[in-house]
């Protein structure tokens, strides 16, 4: 009994089943993290360029007298 207990601990201890599907876990959240710094940076520098632009469209229209 002793011996088949010891058996199982062993075999759970080397089993690696576990590992794969958290490695697979980290992965995807690394991505998750790398997409979302792109989006909020590209955001920023996007809403910035277009204010800009249309400060600069509303400043050259002509005005009617």
């Amino acid at each position: 009994m002793l011996l088949n207990l010891f058996a199982k601990k062993e075999a759970f201890v080397r089993c690696e089943k576990g590992a794969t599907a958290i490695e697979y876990g980290l992965i995807a959240a690394g991505i998750a993290v790398a997409i979302s710094v792109v989006v909020f940076t590209v955001g920023t520098d996007l809403v910035n360029l277009f204010s800009g632009i249309g400060g600069k469209i509303v400043n050259a229209t002509p005005t009617s007298s």
